[in-house]
């Protein structure tokens, strides 16, 4: 198990979103929620975020047939 700080969700991940827009998209149920690790610091468990770009991906070739 490992955790995704910010950073590495852009840098690893190609997730290009705003810390807001992240925190909406949460709210809504349309990004996997955040571990909170301390007063200020947050993280995202790496395999729920491969399975929701896995989830677009799957999206993506529905639409397309």
């Amino acid at each position: 198990m490992r955790l995704l700080s910010y950073d590495e969700l852009r840098s690893q991940k190609g997730i290009p979103y705003s810390k807001v827009h992240l925190w909406r998209l949460e709210r809504e149920g349309k990004f996997p929620r955040r571990v909170r690790l301390g007063e200020s610091r947050h993280g995202w468990l790496e395999s729920e975020i491969d399975d929701w770009v896995l989830e677009r991906m799957a999206a993506r070739n529905v639409e397309a047939a």
